[in-house]
Parts: C-alpha cells; sequence; structure tokens
C-alpha cells in the first residue's frame, strides 16, 4: 500500500479526470461515502463545476435529504448508533428515485430531496429529468457495502483517532457505528479511490504497492 500526499484541488482534478473519461454517451452513479468529518459533501460539491466545464452535467445528493420519518429513525432513541448503522436512511427511497431511475435502462427522472427532515414529512421536490451522460454525486456516510447501486465509489478513510477528535460532541454517539462499519464492511478494501483524511488540509491517495497513483 502507498500512501500519496495530494492536495485538494489535486484530489477534485484527479477524479473529475476520473469520473468525465468513463462511459462519455451514459449516466454514472457516483458515491462519495464519508463520516461528516471527512467533508464528503465538500468534495462531491467541488466536482460539480469542472464535471459540467468537461461536458458531463453533474447533480448532487446528500443523503441527509434521504432519510427515513422520525417515527422510524428515532424509535429506539435520538442517541443510537444501531439505529444510525442501519436503520437511519431511507436506502429503498434512494434506489427507487434516484439510483435506479440513473442507472441503465432507467427512465433518467429522478427526485433530489426526498425528506424534509427539519419538518419531518416529505419535501415535495418536482422530479427532474437527467441527460444522458449526466453523473449522479451521491455523498454521505456509510454508503458502501448494503447493495446501493452505485457505478464508481470514493472513500474518504479517517482514522478512529482522528474521527474522535474531530467529531462535534452532539455527534459523538454516532461512532461506534463507524467502528463497526470499518469492521463488518470495510469499505477502504474495495472502494474505486480510497482518499485518506485524517488532517483535512492533506489529503491523501492510498494505492496498492506498485499500482498507477491517479
Amino acid at each position: 500500500m502507498r500512501v500519496v500526499p495530494i492536495s485538494f484541488e489535486v484530489l477534485v482534478q484527479d477524479l473529475t479526470d476520473r469520473l468525465a473519461s468513463r462511459e462519455s454517451d451514459s449516466r454514472i452513479r457516483v458515491a462519495v461515502d464519508g463520516a461528516d468529518a471527512a467533508g464528503p459533501g465538500r468534495l462531491a460539491d467541488a466536482l460539480v463545476g469542472p464535471l459540467r466545464v468537461l461536458g458531463r452535467p453533474a447533480v448532487r445528493i446528500d443523503t441527509r435529504d434521504f432519510l427515513r420519518p422520525a417515527s422510524v429513525r428515532l424509535e429506539f432513541g435520538r442517541a443510537n448508533p444501531d439505529s444510525f448503522y442501519s436503520g437511519w436512511f431511507d436506502e429503498a427511497g434512494l434506489i427507487r428515485e434516484v439510483l435506479d431511475p440513473a442507472g441503465p435502462g432507467g427512465s433518467g427522472r429522478i427526485v433530489t430531496r426526498l425528506w424534509n427532515a427539519d419538518a419531518d414529512r416529505a419535501a415535495r421536490e418536482p422530479y427532474r429529468d437527467l441527460p444522458e451522460n449526466a453523473i449522479v454525486l451521491v455523498s454521505g456516510p456509510l454508503l458502501l457495502g448494503s447493495g446501493l447501486p452505485f457505478d464508481f465509489t470514493v472513500h474518504l478513510e479517517v482514522s478512529a483517532a482522528a474521527l474522535d477528535r474531530r467529531t462535534p460532541a452532539e455527534e459523538r454517539w454516532t461512532l461506534p457505528a463507524f467502528a463497526r462499519y470499518v469492521d463488518e464492511v470495510a469499505p477502504e478494501t474495495f472502494a474505486d479511490v480510497v482518499v485518506r483524511l485524517d488532517d483535512p488540509r492533506r489529503p491523501a491517495l492510498v494505492t496498492a504497492a506498485g499500482g498507477p497513483e491517479g
């Protein structure tokens, strides 16, 4: 294994090049997976502009807009790591409203926001039609290993110590869920791209020893 330090700007360019070069006449479903402390939304947002410049319309999805109703999410309390791990996000809704329609043979009609967690009701977002060469960027935690149909996956890896250090006090109850994710899923072993982000100012690409760096 090699760990190659890069800047955030170089990381964005590297991922942009990888994605823009894939299936230029097909839609691509991309997971940007990581705990909030790793900033998956920040990275996914940063890819939108460069991809569009290269002729690939990019659409952003955040799993915070695909939560399950509070009555389901909080059934076992507001700070239950097991619920966060397996019952927090509406994976079926994400598949039905985004990933399947954006996939091969799909209708291309998606909803970018399904649930308004603040109001705890449906977001009532209108459907939108994806261009044939669109890239759908889905950001959030715990995205890999549960059968969600992605075409390309990026995992933002943060060590347990760094995650402990950078997670706000009000969110520390989620830490056991991320430890379980590492133990049971080991996303760093199969994601298409692994980025180590113990220091958010100094990302590093993790590559197989002797393998390509980007």
